[in-house]
């Protein structure tokens, strides 16, 4: 077996510049990798980890660095040998899985065991210098029942208040982003409570959430920075009750049905998130979102374009589209194609 390896770099503009708690992104800067095997082409994105400081040249570098195994047919699982958790890891990954897909004549969904459907995404709302900005964004997005609203400490019951206005039947979630301090969370959470939050996402610091243990949230925290990967799991128990699995933290799809599985031995409840990216990144998001009950694959809402004949934006729900696109095969499966075995 010899496969082709390339990898590229793409950037893709921001609609406006959008704001999270200390961060503010003009644009998105991701890698997309491409194996070729016997004339077929699997391919796979990544933005990276920003706050790993993970860029495209660090990304790029780390898939060079193992080109000749992948060129020798290296699987997924020896991937996981091969690369730590991380945006390379996904890209890789990601571009495995389709090529699977299209080899086996089978879908990444069928092959995960679980059953497609149309998903139901938030959109999010980014940060921004007034309140009365943020609800005018919430009122022209009135087809999403599901808003993600960015927070940090300036004014969040205030700004979420004028959210709620703006978008009554709205369903809010929040993303602080590791903005507040524990004392911060003890004030906020149950003014948020009273304005109908269902979630607060990475409240507080990675490495600096120790406090949260014993604590009874009056909105359920989810982690985010907190959990990026399975050996970072048991850290979450008794200080979240829910965490955010992204595929640029997992290193892909493939370490992403493992940590999700042991997450809900744990009774913890799950979200599906990305770094942003266009819909080939969140394609395989897709997959795993079938598992959770949150869903942030808005991506390509965010972004001036998306990839010709990618997954389907319509009423806040996302759906396959009608032609081949990532993870799905070029023909109806075949007796005796192979399929991954979960375990």
């Amino acid at each position: 077996m010899t496969r082709r390896i390339a990898v590229r770099t793409e950037t893709w503009p921001s609609l406006v510049p959008f704001r999270i708690a200390n961060v503010v992104f003009d644009d998105f800067p991701l890698i997309v990798c491409d194996i070729e095997e016997d004339g077929i082409t699997g391919s796979g994105e990544a933005l990276g980890v920003y706050y790993l400081d993970e860029t495209p040249e660090s990304m790029t570098a780390q898939i060079e660095a193992i080109t000749a195994e992948l060129s020798s047919g290296a699987d997924r699982q020896q991937l996981a040998d091969l690369l730590p958790p991380g945006g390379a890891r996904f890209a890789v990954d990601s571009a495995l899985w389709d090529l699977e897909a299209q080899l086996g004549s089978f879908s990444a969904w069928d092959a995960t065991g679980v059953e497609e459907a149309a998903v139901e995404t938030v959109f999010t709302i980014g940060l921004e210098a007034e309140p009365e900005t943020m609800a005018a964004k919430a009122a022209a997005a009135k087809e999403y029942g599901l808003l993600k609203v960015k927070l940090d400490a300036d004014r969040p019951v205030e700004r979420i208040a004028a959210v709620r206005n703006a978008h009554p039947d709205s369903r809010i979630i929040v993303d602080v982003n590791q903005g507040w301090n524990f004392e911060q969370l003890q004030e906020f959470a149950p003014q948020l409570r009273d304005l109908d939050v269902r979630m607060i996402e990475q409240p507080l610091p990675r490495g600096k959430d120790g406090a949260l243990a014993g604590y009874e949230s009056p909105v359920v925290l989810c982690a985010d920075e907190s959990c990026r990967h399975l050996g970072e799991l048991e850290q979450t128990l008794g200080r979240y009750g829910m965490i955010n699995i992204k595929l640029d933290k997992t290193g892909g799809l493939t370490h992403a049905l493992e940590l999700a599985r042991a997450a809900l031995a744990h009774g913890l409840r799950l979200m599906a998130g990305s770094m942003g990216g266009t819909s080939l990144s969140m394609a395989p998001t897709h997959v795993i979102a079938q598992l959770c009950e949150i869903a942030d694959i808005d991506g390509p809402l965010l972004i001036g374009d998306d990839r010709p004949g990618g997954l389907v934006y319509a009423g806040g729900h996302v759906s396959l589209p009608p032609t081949r696109f990532w993870g799905t095969p070029s023909q109806k499966p075949s007796p005796g194609a192979r399929r991954y075995e979960a375990e």
